[in-house]
């Protein structure tokens, strides 16, 4: 069975380099790699000509999708990957040695369509104090051979069949091109239509925190895209049919969760940031929630709100 891996890449030319340099070293080696650049002028190709004029032990496909947008730079992987099974990485995580082979593993022994695995965030040692003990990067874990809820569904350590993503329309929506959610639509979709997505907590993967990630208006910021996804896949069907009553139901909830974090957050500051912060995002992922009602959508991948 023949496996490509898919990297979207954006500007982040030392990571993608750093990332490379793993799958090399891999002890399940792929069969290929696929970049696409979602940079117009082409700033991973040095990197990529790098590792291509190297003794590779696999092939790398390069090419450039100039629109700003991940779904369609995701798409144009998937478009450019011949592999019998399709695994997803983001540009600035590490995998150690054992990564795919254990990903590969998990697929046989689970009968899967699907294998999610862990990321694991190294938060740098001069992160503010109330950053490093908050944990706010770290993804919810399981145990091996568990079907991941569709509520958990999310990409950075991802294996996939490849028919599942062939043959039909664009795998990824680009209505999710600018604000993210696409890999949750994705997920959610497949999940819908009776695909097996199993977690495997061995293969993990390392995801260094970046700089400008390490501050309450990013996290915030996060939180907020995050209950938009949410509320998005909630009202396209992903958890059920999305009736008035539900819908009317999920207003309250989330009106009445982003009232509860706000208070919380008040009430709870004096014992440490952590906590409060904690709560804010809590109040921020709510208020996502909510401005999904009049359809204003923060879009991260632009830079900029629109609404």
């Amino acid at each position: 069975m023949t496996i490509s891996i898919c990297i979207a890449t954006y500007r982040r030319c030392a990571s993608l380099d750093a990332l490379l340099g793993d799958l090399a070293s891999q002890r399940h080696l792929p069969d290929e790699v696929i970049v696409v650049d979602n940079d117009a002028t082409g700033s991973a190709r040095p990197v990529v000509q790098h590792w291509q004029d190297s003794d590779m032990p696999f092939s790398i496909r390069y090419d450039i999708q100039p629109l700003k947008n991940i779904a369609l730079t995701r798409n144009r992987t998937v478009e450019l990957a011949g592999g019998d099974w399709i695994v997803f990485i983001d540009d600035d995580e590490r995998a150690p040695e054992l990564w795919l082979q254990f990903l590969m593993l998990a697929a046989a022994r689970f009968g899967a369509d699907g294998i999610l695995g862990p990321v694991e965030p190294e938060v740098p040692a001069d992160a503010p104090r109330w950053i490093r003990r908050g944990r706010f990067y770290d993804w919810a874990r399981m145990a091996s051979g568990t079907i991941v809820p569709r509520n958990k569904l999310r990409f950075g350590n991802l294996l996939l069949r490849g028919a599942l993503l062939r043959g039909g329309i664009s795998p990824f929506n680009p209505d999710f091109g600018l604000t993210g959610g696409e890999d949750g639509d994705l997920l959610g979709r497949l999940a819908q239509n009776g695909a097996r997505l199993i977690w495997c907590d061995e293969a993990a993967i390392r995801e260094p925190v970046a700089p400008d990630r390490l501050s309450l208006t990013w996290l915030l910021r996060r939180g907020l895209r995050g209950g938009q996804d949410f509320a998005r896949h909630t009202f396209s069907g992903r958890y059920g049919s999305p009736t008035q009553a539900r819908c009317a139901l999920f207003f309250l909830r989330s009106l009445f969760q982003l009232m509860l974090a706000a208070a919380l957050a008040a009430l709870v500051w004096p014992a440490g940031r952590q906590y409060a912060a904690r709560y804010l995002i809590k109040g921020a992922a709510n208020l996502g929630k909510l401005s999904a009602f009049w359809g204003w959508r923060y879009r991260e991948y632009a830079g900029i709100p629109n609404p």
